[in-house]
């Protein structure tokens, strides 16, 4: 689960007020081992198949022993077998420390360029165009490596804790694709090619075996498990942090991360958090759920709105002045309000004809002229409203299309497909509230421009 840092380090006193001492043992230390002597079998492994049970509990107890610190009442529970997330069950106070994870038990893509022979791979990824997923890369051999050594690797009882089933665009088949509109279309297949470097990458791996290199399922797992819990860090360091990464992703949230000096991590509270609360922090824009659908597999219900997916204005510097950005440009939920970015993007894309009229618009726009950018606004209204109106109703036929493209299809062939649904119809309802608002807007401009 991608985590969001906060820069600097912890610096506080709610640590030395914290109540368990931590029990520090090597991370080389095994809660279970099993002889490497003879064949690979399977039951060394970790059990890819989806629907294969978690066994967090061995993975909290890992934890623990390991030198991990938890405040009192913090704990992982699940709801329904497959999903586990961190709560209290007791009050924290703000600026207090929730978790605590000890640097040794980080998985850093820096140090994992130190410990595996990756620059033969790392060139093939820089030879494809894909340099800035080398960090995940390094993640990535990183997981395989350990999951060859089965249970006799340290962190088995943290791959053993690891979600199998994953809902994201990799994991999707190509009909799932088929069945997404355009911008999450677009993200999807942007992971997907990410992970078809990584295959090509892999195949310069040296020190990984091809029973583990050729395993199609096993590469995907490991692929979805850095794209879901691998994070940045203030640094530009790649890391996962095991017990780090069981928070949920919330638009509200409770906690943040920080580090120390030594390299050691600690999620802070960063409001006053009342017992029986989840603890939650942000994976990213919490007003793109579609990036968030793509990306990790889950619909943030919780988003406050969405990008207006106007996806046929080419950009330009202009035009990225005015507003075009997908954490801008936003129809939001409850309200049905269209962000003023919308409403400006897409009249100066309209007075492209009129270089006078968009150059007018663009400077009132730069120069804080509020008057003349609404009077503009007002002169062209009907024109723009027209054009959104048009874009509203046509992406709702779409939406409609592809929900009826599921009608009959085995859900057992394609899993995703009822959170895909779930996802169209999140995206529907806030664009029939927008409609509602803005089918007035037009009536209103129809009749002052008759």
């Amino acid at each position: 689960m991608k985590l969001s840092f906060v820069t600097g380090v912890f610096i506080g006193s709610s640590v030395s007020a914290f109540q368990l001492q931590p029990n520090v043992h090597s991370i080389r230390a095994k809660l279970s081992k099993s002889s490497r002597m003879g064949p690979l079998f399977a039951s060394m492994y970790v059990d890819v198949n989806e629907n294969a049970p978690r066994d967090v509990q061995t993975f909290d107890q890992w934890a623990s022993s390991n030198g991990v610190e938890r405040a009192s009442g913090v704990q992982l529970d699940t709801q329904d077998g497959l999903d586990y997330a961190a709560f209290t069950t007791e009050p924290i106070q703000a600026n207090s420390l929730v978790v605590k994870i000890p640097n040794y038990m980080v998985l850093s893509a820096a140090r994992i360029r130190e410990e595996l022979d990756v620059r033969e791979a790392v060139d093939s990824l820089g030879k494809l165009g894909a340099s800035a997923q080398v960090d995940d890369f390094c993640l990535f051999l990183k997981i395989l490596a350990e999951y060859e050594q089965g249970n006799d690797s340290s962190f088995y009882p943290w791959l053993n804790s690891l979600p199998r089933l994953y809902f994201n665009a990799v994991s999707m088949t190509n009909f799932c694709y088929e069945c997404l509109p355009p911008l999450v279309f677009s993200l999807a297949r942007t992971e997907k090619v990410r992970f078809d470097n990584f295959k090509t990458g892999l195949k310069k791996v040296k020190f990984l075996s091809p029973q583990i290199t050729n395993n199609e399922a096993v590469v995907k797992w490991a692929f979805n498990v850095v794209a879901t819990r691998a994070f940045e860090t203030p640094t530009g360091d790649k890391q996962i942090l095991p017990m780090g990464d069981m928070f949920n992703h919330g638009t509200e949230t409770e906690i943040d991360f920080q580090y120390d000096q030594e390299g050691n991590a600690y999620a802070i509270s960063t409001k006053d958090i009342a017992g029986g609360s989840p603890l939650r922090m942000s994976y990213g824009d919490p007003t793109n759920p579609s990036k968030l659908f793509a990306t990790y597999g889950f619909l943030d219900e919780s988003s406050p709105a969405t990008f207006c997916k106007i996806m046929n204005i080419q950009p330009t510097p202009e035009l990225r002045d005015i507003g075009l950005d997908f954490s801008r440009m936003l129809f939001f939920k409850e309200t049905g309000e269209i962000s003023q970015e919308v409403w400006d993007v897409v009249l100066y894309d309209f007075l492209k004809n009129d270089k006078q009229a968009q150059q007018g618009f663009y400077q009132a726009h730069m120069g804080g002229d509020y008057e003349t950018k609404q009077a503009y606004h007002q002169h062209y209204l009907y024109d723009t409203s027209m054009i959104l109106k048009k874009h509203v109703d046509t992406f709702l036929e779409t939406l409609d299309t592809l929900s009826q493209k599921t009608a009959g299809k085995d859900l057992s062939e394609h899993p995703r497909v009822p959170v895909i649904l779930q996802h169209n119809e999140f995206v529907r309802q806030t664009f029939m509230t927008v409609k509602n608002g803005l089918d007035p807007i037009v009536a209103q401009a129809s009749g002052q421009y008759a």
